[in-house]
């Protein structure tokens, strides 16, 4: 560290630093593809591949391709291991690649994982086998398949770090509420660095069905890519997808010490409960509301202060306007631009918000943000400045929202790297 930087937040806490970025999405299974991608609001919803689909409502998805987890796991260990913890396992190795050998006590090393189904392709596979072959066919790997803590439980092991080691399951705020637990356990002393973020892999035929006769689903089938319209007077529902994202956090001293690259800053945490409705969120938004002035207050941060907002903008008409209303009390009526990347990646549930969490570190990174792809016209009852057709040059932290099924919230801030 140099001798002007501080150690300690505004509260006296360690400062968090982001070192080391992974990501496995339907945008890219590299940090670069994935940016690259999001910079160019280029959808990736199409139809989808992995399995027949020409039987069920909605036949397209926003899929994870060129993605083989014997790379990582190899070819004996992969087949005891569900998508959805390989795609975590993966995203989360390449980030701590991607930051280095931090030299910290494996004891003071965590991981911090959101998921929300866990295994359930292997579920939905084993349940064929079952009422078609027997009892005596389901594997005995079902159990640790299909559990959700799979994957922190991987992850650990595989690195030997013996420190926390949890699972969050808040629904499609999970891979937030990792990231800003994650960040809390720096700020106590509890631990020294931790991998923090979240997988899914539900383009499964049982989860497609189910989201479909909520709701939920986009239904334009002539047109896939263009399918996902976050804030668009036309969106129609949202795009289901899969994929993981992890960053690595630290101790900011210790990371400066090292002499690590910094990629950003956790510089707030916010996370409430609506406690209204099991699916819709709370009238006027005031869930969401008080969980981004929580994470605002917790970085010691004005609003005025944000320079843009990467929104949880599902593509769902009573989440992007209820969203929206939100944004508007919180920055009284002036907000900073807004993009939702899931016009880019479609829905991730439990890993969006990690994934959004990584777009936004590489946003205040770059000093860019990127728009929201297939977003022609806004909503006319939404009051906010949407980011569409070409990134858009930014300076300043950014806010990052994630709302989940059960009234779930959870919003971080982000800072830039040190200059």
């Amino acid at each position: 560290m140099s001798g002007t930087e501080p150690a300690l937040d505004h509260l006296g806490r360690p400062r968090v630093a982001v070192t080391g970025l992974g990501v496995k999405t339907p945008a890219g299974n590299d940090v670069a593809t994935f940016w690259d991608t999001l910079l160019a609001g280029r959808s990736m919803a199409a139809d989808i591949t992995a399995f027949d689909a020409s039987g069920l409502p909605v036949r397209f998805a926003c899929e994870v391709k060129g993605f083989d987890g014997v790379e990582y796991l190899g070819p004996k260990e992969v087949r005891r291991v569900d998508r959805n913890a390989q795609l975590g396992f993966a995203a989360a190795i390449d980030a701590v690649r991607d930051a280095g050998e931090s030299g910290a006590d494996p004891a003071r090393c965590a991981v911090v994982a959101g998921v929300g189904i866990g295994g359930l392709a292997t579920l939905e596979q084993q349940e064929r086998i079952l009422i078609e072959r027997g009892p005596s066919r389901v594997t005995p790997f079902l159990v640790p398949m299909m559990m959700p803590n799979a994957t922190p439980a991987i992850v650990a092991m595989e690195l030997g770090w013996t420190g926390p080691n949890i699972c969050i399951a808040t629904a499609c705020a999970a891979g937030t509420h990792a990231v800003g637990e994650a960040a809390r356990l720096i700020r106590d002393g509890t631990a020294d660095v931790v991998l923090a973020g979240g997988a899914e892999a539900v383009v499964v035929p049982v989860a497609i069905a189910a989201f479909a006769r909520m709701g939920a689903l986009s239904g334009r089938h002539d047109d896939p890519a263009g399918a996902s319209r976050p804030f668009d007077v036309e969106r129609d529902g949202f795009v289901i997808g899969e994929g993981a994202a992890f960053l690595v956090l630290e101790r900011f001293d210790r990371a400066r010490a090292r002499g690590a690259r910094i990629h950003g800053e956790i510089l707030g945490y916010g996370r409430n409960a609506d406690a209204y409705h099991i699916t819709a969120p709370s009238p006027g938004g005031s869930g969401a509301t008080a969980c981004m002035q929580l994470a605002l207050d917790d970085a010691g941060l004005a609003p005025a202060a944000i320079a843009h907002v990467n929104a949880h903008g599902t593509s769902t008409p009573l989440n992007d306007a209820s969203e929206a209303e939100a944004i508007v009390k919180v920055f009284s009526n002036a907000p900073p631009p807004v993009t939702s990347t899931k016009g880019v990646t479609g829905h991730l549930i439990a890993a969006a918000g990690a994934v959004e969490a990584v777009a936004s570190v590489l946003a205040v990174r770059d000093g860019q943000a990127p728009p929201t792809a297939n977003h022609e016209r806004t909503d006319p009852d939404i009051a906010l400045d949407v980011i569409a057709g070409s990134p858009r040059s930014l300076q300043g932290p950014v806010l990052s929202n994630s709302f989940g099924f059960g009234g779930h919230n959870a919003a971080l801030v982000l800072g830039p790297p040190p200059s």
